[in-house]
């Protein structure tokens, strides 16, 4: 089969609310949903609070637009970043967009992006207010994207591991997730269970708990029987399935 087309994406970032420190992380991720061909950051790029961006623009081949806050009180990066997509959604040659800021203003503009049948791909620090993220068909908090300190990737395992076992929020997700497309013998197919918490929940990601990967996090829980299946005797590829262990009886307290 030939390769599918990847999808052409616009990058619109607001500099005045994302630091440098995620840049490599931030550009690594969007190549997993695609081609980058536009790349702009906006700011007011005379003012020392965005030196750390500057030196970083030109060998990532970003386009820094300027915008000067002629106004006190006013964010007028935020109006240029929306103008500008809307330029470009009308432009018709993009598949999605990339907005990366923590700023509600940007709620009505991706609603809007994806009115259009576009998807939208947010990216923004854990304050993003809800109304944005949930506008988003899929949304990465910025945290995760900063590479961790030696200090922090040791300690992450043994810290996860023990916060999974006790997210009684985050396995009722999961069982949902489960129950929702499960087989007749209550089997589910793991990336699907990952697209249907997704679909309901854009800011779901495995690492947001610390797991690279869904499956990791998935047998961290210990709530789930895990199938690994193979389609040819061999093969490297495993089709990984789940199955929700029943749930533990409460013990009653003897009077």
């Amino acid at each position: 089969m030939p390769d599918q087309p990847q999808k052409t994406l616009a990058v619109l970032i607001d500099a005045d609310n994302t630091t440098p420190a995620i840049l490599d992380g931030l550009l690594a991720e969007i190549a997993k949903y695609g081609v980058a061909s536009v790349k702009r950051i906006y700011g007011d790029w005379t003012s020392p609070n965005l030196a750390g961006w500057k030196k970083m623009l030109l060998s990532h081949a970003i386009q820094p637009i300027q915008q000067f806050g002629y106004t006190r009180g006013k964010n007028a990066t935020d109006t240029a970043m929306i103008i500008d997509a809307m330029d470009l959604l009308y432009s018709n040659r993009f598949d999605g967009f990339c907005l990366v800021s923590s700023d509600s203003d940007f709620t009505r503009l991706a609603s809007r992006i994806r009115e259009a049948g576009l998807t939208v791909y947010g990216f923004g620090e854990r304050r993003t207010p809800d109304s944005f993220v949930a506008a988003c068909d899929r949304f990465t908090y910025n945290e995760i994207l900063r590479a961790p300190t030696p200090d922090e990737a040791d300690a992450a395992p043994a810290k996860g591991k023990s916060e999974v076992k006790d997210n009684a929020e985050l396995i009722t997700l999961l069982r949902d997730a489960v129950t929702a497309v499960e087989d007749e013998d209550g089997w589910a197919n793991l990336g699907v269970v990952g697209q249907r918490i997704s679909n309901q929940h854009s800011s779901f990601d495995a690492r947001n708990y610390g797991f690279q990967k869904l499956g990791e996090l998935v047998r961290t829980t210990g709530a789930f029987d895990i199938d690994e299946r193979r389609s040819e005797e061999g093969s490297r590829h495993a089709n990984i399935y789940i199955k929700a262990k029943p749930r533990p009886k409460s013990r009653r307290r003897r009077r």
